[in-house]
């Protein structure tokens, strides 16, 4: 059997597959790569992984996509602490922007696109990246992620820039103020996952012309500051794959069809795109 794993700074989405038949699927913790141990990393699957798939059967081949993952020292790495924490498996680790592209891509060449708590791209000639703009992280890029809208937003709120009642129900709903959310963002762990936490209400008021514009400038960007730094772009199917991109992708069609791109497949997340890809490589 071969176990599939999509991992995020949020959260990690399993997949145990036996052919083409899910056999178990799961969600743990998200984790990124360079931020932890190897040790730290056994010892988190050995208790939350390893009793809900070996149970099932033996694991022969894990195939790991990571956020961190982002050199062979890396991968290495984290492909020894899976094989001690799943015995008799053999890991093979690469990056989440190489796991959405093939997702996303199969074995075609085309753009691929992360737009979740953060944001990425890549160009992919069908088995590789080949070019790929940094995404700086949220602070210098991330542009169309879920923390750099969740940052445009409550700094929007705090400068008053959006419609007074807007504003008011925003703090209200979430349990805000100037002071708490400074606290969030300067002074507390993970800030852009808090920053990615309030777009929901993006969504809730999709409508509102300030929030509507606030959104479509910020795919727009993405388009200017990443995509267009491709090859050829504007001939290439532009996919896409999180969150983000899945549930605003009116928004994002709007932005790509402003910039003259073309939307391809948009998916919530890649694990369906994954299990298809690894199927079809046995």
């Amino acid at each position: 059997m071969i176990l599939i794993a999509d991992c995020g700074s949020t959260k990690i989405e399993w997949c145990l597959i036996d052919g083409l038949t899910q056999v178990v699927r799961f969600n743990t913790a998200g984790m990124n790569a360079l931020l932890v141990t190897g040790e730290e990393i056994t010892a988190r699957l050995v208790d939350e992984v390893t009793p809900r798939v070996t149970e099932c059967g033996k694991v022969d081949m894990v195939y790991f996509y990571g956020a961190g993952c982002v050199d062979r020292t890396v991968c290495e790495t984290v492909e020894r602490a899976i094989e001690r924490a799943i015995p008799g498996c053999r890991a093979e680790v690469a990056s989440d922007l190489l796991g959405a592209a093939r997702a996303l891509c199969g074995n075609k060449p085309g753009i691929a696109c992360i737009l979740g708590t953060g944001s990425n791209s890549c160009l992919y000639d069908g088995e590789k990246i080949v070019d790929n703009v940094s995404p700086l992280g949220y602070i210098l890029g991330d542009e169309g992620s879920g923390a750099v809208l969740g940052r445009q937003l409550v700094g929007d709120v705090l400068k008053r820039q959006l419609p007074a009642d807007l504003c008011q129900e925003f703090l209200t709903r979430y349990e805000l103020d100037t002071v708490s959310i400074i606290k969030r963002v300067y002074r507390e762990p993970a800030p852009n996952r808090f920053l990615a936490s309030v777009t929901p209400f993006l969504l809730e008021h999709i409508e509102e012309p300030a929030i509507h514009r606030l959104v479509l400038n910020a795919f727009k960007s993405f388009f200017v500051r990443n995509i267009a730094n491709y090859p050829d772009y504007r001939n290439k199917l532009i996919n896409v794959t999180g969150s983000i991109g899945y549930f605003y992708r009116d928004v994002l069609k709007e932005a790509a069809d402003a910039m003259d791109c073309t939307l391809g497949t948009v998916l919530p997340t890649p694990m369906e795109g994954m299990i298809a890809f690894h199927a079809s490589h046995r």
